[in-house]
Protein backbone atom coordinates (compact mmCIF):
# COMPACT_ATOMS: atom_id res chain seq x y z
CA UNK A 1 0.00 0.00 0.00
CA UNK A 2 1.32 3.44 -0.96
CA UNK A 3 0.90 6.49 1.23
CA UNK A 4 1.33 10.18 0.35
CA UNK A 5 4.77 11.74 0.79
CA UNK A 6 4.85 14.37 3.53
CA UNK A 7 7.28 17.24 4.11
CA UNK A 8 9.50 15.10 6.33
CA UNK A 9 9.96 12.45 3.63
CA UNK A 10 12.25 12.41 0.60
CA UNK A 11 10.42 11.66 -2.69
CA UNK A 12 11.12 8.09 -3.80
CA UNK A 13 12.93 9.16 -6.97
CA UNK A 14 15.54 10.93 -4.81
CA UNK A 15 16.35 7.98 -2.53
CA UNK A 16 19.31 6.75 -4.55
CA UNK A 17 20.90 10.19 -4.86
CA UNK A 18 20.57 10.81 -1.12
CA UNK A 19 22.32 7.53 -0.41
CA UNK A 20 24.99 8.04 -3.07
CA UNK A 21 26.10 11.32 -1.46
CA UNK A 22 26.76 9.74 1.95
CA UNK A 23 30.40 8.54 2.36
CA UNK A 24 29.49 6.42 5.38
CA UNK A 25 26.84 4.66 3.30
CA UNK A 26 29.45 3.99 0.60
CA UNK A 27 31.92 2.35 2.98
CA UNK A 28 29.32 0.29 4.75
CA UNK A 29 27.47 -0.98 1.72
CA UNK A 30 30.32 -1.99 -0.60
CA UNK A 31 30.94 -5.26 1.23
CA UNK A 32 27.24 -5.95 1.78
CA UNK A 33 26.28 -5.21 -1.82
CA UNK A 34 29.12 -7.35 -3.17
CA UNK A 35 27.87 -10.27 -1.06
CA UNK A 36 24.32 -9.70 -2.28
CA UNK A 37 25.39 -9.66 -5.93
CA UNK A 38 27.48 -12.81 -5.49
CA UNK A 39 24.62 -14.67 -3.82
CA UNK A 40 22.80 -14.37 -7.14
CA UNK A 41 25.71 -14.57 -9.59
CA UNK A 42 26.96 -17.82 -8.05
CA UNK A 43 23.70 -19.42 -9.14
CA UNK A 44 25.06 -19.18 -12.69
CA UNK A 45 28.66 -20.05 -11.86
CA UNK A 46 30.30 -16.65 -11.55
CA UNK A 47 30.97 -13.89 -9.03
CA UNK A 48 32.52 -10.44 -8.58
CA UNK A 49 35.42 -9.32 -6.40
CA UNK A 50 35.53 -5.58 -7.00
CA UNK A 51 32.07 -4.10 -7.41
CA UNK A 52 33.19 -0.93 -9.21
CA UNK A 53 35.40 -2.82 -11.68
CA UNK A 54 33.60 -6.07 -12.38
CA UNK A 55 30.46 -4.40 -13.74
CA UNK A 56 32.38 -2.03 -16.04
CA UNK A 57 31.90 -4.04 -19.23
CA UNK A 58 28.22 -4.62 -18.46
CA UNK A 59 28.35 -8.40 -18.90
CA UNK A 60 27.97 -9.45 -15.27
CA UNK A 61 25.53 -6.62 -14.67
CA UNK A 62 23.28 -7.95 -17.42
CA UNK A 63 23.69 -11.46 -16.04
CA UNK A 64 22.76 -10.30 -12.54
CA UNK A 65 19.57 -8.72 -13.85
CA UNK A 66 18.67 -11.88 -15.73
CA UNK A 67 19.12 -13.99 -12.60
CA UNK A 68 17.05 -11.81 -10.27
CA UNK A 69 14.31 -11.08 -12.81
CA UNK A 70 14.10 -14.51 -14.47
CA UNK A 71 14.01 -12.68 -17.79
CA UNK A 72 16.41 -12.70 -20.72
CA UNK A 73 18.03 -9.42 -21.73
CA UNK A 74 19.16 -8.38 -25.19
CA UNK A 75 22.27 -10.25 -26.31
CA UNK A 76 25.38 -8.39 -25.03
CA UNK A 77 28.24 -7.12 -27.18
CA UNK A 78 31.41 -9.16 -26.69
CA UNK A 79 33.89 -6.55 -27.86
CA UNK A 80 36.39 -4.98 -25.46
CA UNK A 81 36.27 -1.42 -26.71
CA UNK A 82 34.79 1.33 -24.56
CA UNK A 83 31.76 1.73 -26.81
CA UNK A 84 31.01 -1.99 -26.42
CA UNK A 85 31.05 -1.63 -22.63
CA UNK A 86 28.82 1.44 -22.74
CA UNK A 87 26.40 -0.39 -25.03
CA UNK A 88 26.15 -3.31 -22.61
CA UNK A 89 25.65 -1.14 -19.55
CA UNK A 90 23.00 0.83 -21.43
CA UNK A 91 21.19 -2.43 -22.17
CA UNK A 92 21.16 -3.18 -18.45
CA UNK A 93 20.02 0.32 -17.52
CA UNK A 94 17.33 0.26 -20.21
CA UNK A 95 16.02 -2.99 -18.74
CA UNK A 96 15.83 -1.42 -15.27
CA UNK A 97 14.02 1.68 -16.55
CA UNK A 98 11.62 -0.55 -18.52
CA UNK A 99 10.37 -1.73 -15.13
CA UNK A 100 9.29 1.80 -14.26
CA UNK A 101 12.41 2.71 -12.30
CA UNK A 102 13.84 6.22 -12.56
CA UNK A 103 17.64 5.99 -12.62
CA UNK A 104 20.09 8.74 -11.69
CA UNK A 105 23.18 7.10 -13.16
CA UNK A 106 24.58 6.97 -16.69
CA UNK A 107 26.35 4.12 -18.47
CA UNK A 108 29.59 6.10 -18.68
CA UNK A 109 29.78 6.39 -14.88
CA UNK A 110 29.55 2.62 -14.49
CA UNK A 111 32.08 2.00 -17.29
CA UNK A 112 34.46 4.50 -15.68
CA UNK A 113 34.30 2.60 -12.38
CA UNK A 114 32.57 5.30 -10.36
CA UNK A 115 32.07 3.54 -7.02
CA UNK A 116 29.39 5.85 -5.68
CA UNK A 117 27.27 5.58 -8.79
CA UNK A 118 27.77 1.83 -9.02
CA UNK A 119 26.62 1.41 -5.42
CA UNK A 120 23.67 3.69 -6.13
CA UNK A 121 22.70 1.52 -9.07
CA UNK A 122 22.91 -1.69 -7.04
CA UNK A 123 20.91 -0.01 -4.25
CA UNK A 124 18.23 0.77 -6.85
CA UNK A 125 18.21 -2.84 -8.03
CA UNK A 126 17.83 -4.09 -4.46
CA UNK A 127 15.01 -1.65 -3.77
CA UNK A 128 13.06 -2.56 -6.90
CA UNK A 129 13.91 -6.17 -7.73
CA UNK A 130 14.71 -7.88 -4.42
CA UNK A 131 12.03 -6.72 -2.01
CA UNK A 132 11.39 -10.18 -0.64
CA UNK A 133 14.97 -11.48 -0.91
CA UNK A 134 16.82 -9.61 1.80
CA UNK A 135 18.26 -12.68 3.53
CA UNK A 136 21.10 -14.16 1.48
CA UNK A 137 23.68 -16.81 2.19
CA UNK A 138 26.68 -14.49 2.47
CA UNK A 139 24.93 -12.00 4.76
CA UNK A 140 24.63 -12.45 8.48
CA UNK A 141 21.17 -12.01 9.94
CA UNK A 142 22.32 -8.70 11.41
CA UNK A 143 23.54 -7.37 8.05
CA UNK A 144 20.34 -8.44 6.34
CA UNK A 145 18.19 -6.78 8.98
CA UNK A 146 20.28 -3.59 8.82
CA UNK A 147 19.86 -3.42 5.05
CA UNK A 148 16.12 -3.94 5.43
CA UNK A 149 15.92 -1.10 7.98
CA UNK A 150 17.93 1.19 5.69
CA UNK A 151 15.64 0.47 2.77
CA UNK A 152 12.45 0.99 4.75
CA UNK A 153 13.60 4.29 6.30
CA UNK A 154 15.18 5.66 3.09
CA UNK A 155 12.46 8.28 2.40
CA UNK A 156 12.63 9.84 5.87
CA UNK A 157 14.83 12.94 5.73
CA UNK A 158 15.80 12.96 9.40
CA UNK A 159 16.62 9.24 9.66
CA UNK A 160 20.00 7.78 8.69
CA UNK A 161 20.33 4.17 9.81
CA UNK A 162 23.99 3.12 10.00
CA UNK A 163 23.87 0.67 12.91
CA UNK A 164 21.58 -0.71 15.62
CA UNK A 165 22.97 1.45 18.44
CA UNK A 166 23.40 5.16 17.74
CA UNK A 167 21.00 5.20 14.79
CA UNK A 168 18.10 4.00 16.95
CA UNK A 169 19.01 5.90 20.12
CA UNK A 170 16.65 8.86 19.64
CA UNK A 171 13.69 6.71 18.58
CA UNK A 172 13.24 8.35 15.17
CA UNK A 173 14.33 5.30 13.17
CA UNK A 174 11.96 3.05 15.09
CA UNK A 175 9.11 5.50 14.60
CA UNK A 176 9.91 5.70 10.89
CA UNK A 177 9.73 1.91 10.58
CA UNK A 178 6.37 1.88 12.32
CA UNK A 179 5.04 4.77 10.22
CA UNK A 180 6.26 3.19 6.97
CA UNK A 181 4.17 0.08 7.58
CA UNK A 182 1.31 1.43 9.69
CA UNK A 183 0.95 5.21 9.29
CA UNK A 184 -2.42 4.95 10.97
CA UNK A 185 -0.79 4.05 14.30
CA UNK A 186 1.18 7.25 14.78
CA UNK A 187 1.38 10.79 13.43
CA UNK A 188 5.01 11.10 12.36
CA UNK A 189 4.74 14.89 12.02
CA UNK A 190 4.22 15.17 15.79
CA UNK A 191 7.74 13.89 16.37
CA UNK A 192 9.00 17.39 15.62
CA UNK A 193 7.17 18.63 18.70
CA UNK A 194 7.83 15.90 21.27
CA UNK A 195 10.58 13.39 21.97
CA UNK A 196 10.26 10.29 19.73
CA UNK A 197 11.00 8.04 22.69
CA UNK A 198 8.36 9.76 24.83
CA UNK A 199 5.96 9.61 21.90
CA UNK A 200 6.49 5.86 21.64
CA UNK A 201 5.97 5.46 25.38
CA UNK A 202 2.74 7.46 25.25
CA UNK A 203 1.41 5.43 22.33
CA UNK A 204 2.78 2.00 23.27
CA UNK A 205 -0.67 0.42 23.32
CA UNK A 206 -1.09 1.25 19.63
CA UNK A 207 2.46 0.33 18.67
CA UNK A 208 2.11 -3.17 20.12
CA UNK A 209 -0.62 -3.85 17.56
CA UNK A 210 1.96 -4.10 14.78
Amino acid sequence: QQYPVDDYMVPEEEWEREAVLDPAWERQQKKTFTAWCNSHLRKVGTSIENIEEDFQNGLKLMLLLEVISNEQLIKPDRGRMRFHKIANVNKALDFITSKGVKLMVGAEEIVDGNLKMTLGMIWTIILRFAIQDISVEEMSAKEGLLLWCQRKTAPYKNVNVQNFHISFKDGLAFCALIHRHRPDLLDYSKLTKVSPCQFLFDTQSSVTKI
